[in-house]
C-alpha cells in the first residue's frame, strides 16, 4: 500500500521537529553534556507533588469541566490579574488546557478558516508554523536580528500585514532566543492590531523567568483595547517546574473561549484533574520556589554569556526565559554541522538554530536550566572544540 498517498497533504508537508530529530541522537549516551531539551532541571516542589498525591488519596480521579474545575479557575483568575494585571471572569473567560500547546492548536483551529494568515516573529518555537498549517492557515514568519535583541518590531509587523491577516502570534520572552519585548514595541504592535483588526495570541509560558526586575514583564492583554482582541496562553512547565503535568490555560473573551472550549471538549474532553489540584497548590502558595528557581537560572545565563562571548561566539544577553542563542557563523560552520560535530567531538548536546525556523540559521540554542557545574564543563569543552576549529 502507498502510504504517502493516505497521508493528508498538510499534514505530510510538515517537517518533524528539528528539536526531537537531533536529541534521538543523543538517547541512551550517559556521557553527553546536554544544553538542549528546554526543561527545568528542577524536580516539581514538594508541596505542589503533594497536592498531586493527596488529591489521588481522596479519590479524585474523575472527569472535571471541560473548562477545568472551577476552583482552579479562580486561583488562574486571581493570578493573572496580580501578576498580569488584566481580569478575566473564572466562569467564562478561562479554559484549563492539556499544557500550552493544545491551547495553541484549539485557539488557531478556532480562529482561522482556510488561507488566513497569521504573522508571528522568528526564530521561534518549533510548534508554530506546524500549528498554523495543521489549523489550515498560511504561516507568516517575521525575521527578528540579534541587532535587534530578537525583538519584533512594529514597522517589520507592518511590512507583513495584508488583507488576508487575521492573528499576530507573539511569545515574549522568547523560546529559543530568550527575547524580551519593550512596552514601546508591545505598544506598536497593539496599535497595529487595533488598526487591522486583528486577534493577539501571545504565549507567555515564560513569563515569571524575567530577569531585569526593574523592566518587569508586560503582557500586551493588558494594554488598552487589547483584553477584547487578545488570547493569553500561559502554563505551568517552566516556571512551577512541572512539565510531566501538562498543564496550561487560555485567557480570552467569552466567544473566543467557548469556540475553544468546543474543540477541546470533544478533542480531549478535560485536563487531568490530579494535575488541575496541583495546579491550585502551586498558584496559592508556589511563589518563593517560583523565585529561588528563578535566582538560580539569573546566575547560570550571567555566567553563560560570558563565557561564550570569551569564546569568540557572540552572544547577546537574553531577558528572560532560559536560553541563549550564540553566533557560529565565525567558525565557518551551518549551525547542524556545529552542532553535531560538538556532540561528536566534545559530548555536549545543543540544538542547531535552524530547527527555529530559516532565520535561526547560523545560531546555536544552548538551555542553561541545567546542573551549574555541567554549564561549566560544557564551556570548556566548547572552547576546546572552537579552538580546533581556529
Amino acid at each position: 500500500m502507498d502510504y504517502q498517498r493516505k497521508i493528508a497533504h498538510h499534514v505530510a508537508s510538515i517537517p518533524r521537529s528539528g528539536i526531537r530529530d537531533f536529541f534521538e541522537l543523543v538517547q541512551g549516551r550517559d556521557d553527553v553534556i546536554s544544553l538542549g531539551v528546554g526543561e527545568p532541571d528542577f524536580v516539581t516542589p514538594w508541596h505542589i507533588r503533594e497536592a498531586a498525591i493527596y488529591s489521588l488519596e481522596k479519590g479524585q480521579t474523575s472527569y472535571t469541566s471541560n473548562l477545568g474545575l472551577l476552583s482552579l479557575r479562580k486561583s488562574i483568575s486571581r493570578y493573572v490579574e496580580n501578576f498580569f494585571h488584566v481580569g478575566y471572569d473564572p466562569a467564562r473567560e478561562i479554559l484549563v488546557t492539556v499544557g500550552v500547546s493544545e491551547a495553541i492548536d484549539i485557539a488557531l483551529r478556532a480562529l482561522l478558516n482556510p488561507g488566513d494568515e497569521v504573522i508571528f516573529h522568528e526564530p521561534c518555537y518549533v510548534s508554530y508554523s506546524p500549528s498554523i498549517v495543521m489549523a489550515h492557515g498560511v504561516a507568516v514568519p517575521v525575521v527578528t536580528t540579534q541587532e535587534e535583541e530578537f525583538s519584533l518590531k512594529p514597522e517589520k509587523l507592518a511590512a507583513a500585514i495584508t488583507p488576508k491577516s487575521r492573528v499576530v502570534f507573539i511569545n515574549f520572552p522568547t523560546n529559543p532566543t530568550g527575547a524580551c519585548a519593550s512596552r514601546e514595541d508591545l505598544e506598536g504592535i497593539a496599535k497595529l492590531a487595533i488598526e487591522h483588526d486583528l486577534i493577539v495570541m501571545t504565549d507567555e509560558i515564560y513569563s515569571e523567568l524575567r530577569y531585569d526586575q526593574e523592566q518587569p514583564h508586560v503582557s500586551i492583554a493588558a494594554l488598552p483595547g487589547m483584553k477584547e482582541r487578545t488570547i493569553l496562553l500561559h502554563g505551568f512547565s517552566k516556571a512551577f517546574a512541572m512539565t510531566g503535568f501538562r498543564l496550561g490555560y487560555a485567557c480570552a473573551p467569552q466567544p473566543i473561549i467557548e469556540a475553544m472550549m468546543k474543540i477541546h471538549q470533544y478533542a480531549m474532553l478535560c485536563a487531568p484533574i490530579m494535575s488541575q489540584n496541583a495546579a491550585i497548590e502551586a498558584l496559592e502558595h508556589g511563589q518563593p520556589s517560583v523565585v529561588a528557581m528563578r535566582d538560580s537560572y539569573h546566575e547560570r545565563r550571567d555566567f553563560l554569556v560570558k563565557r561564550l562571548n570569551e569564546i569568540g561566539l557572540s552572544c547577546h544577553m537574553p531577558g528572560g526565559a532560559f536560553y541563549v542563542f550564540p553566533d557560529v557563523r565565525a567558525t565557518g560552520l551551518s549551525s547542524k554541522e556545529f552542532a553535531m560535530r560538538l556532540l561528536e567531538e566534545e559530548n555536549v548536546a545543543c540544538v542547531p538554530g535552524s530547527a527555529f525556523g530559516p532565520s535561526g540559521e547560523g545560531f546555536l540554542r544552548c538551555c542553561y536550566a541545567t546542573a551549574f557545574e555541567d554549564i561549566r564543563k560544557a564551556t570548556e569543552k566548547i572552547e576546546c572544540f572552537v579552538n580546533r576549529l581556529r
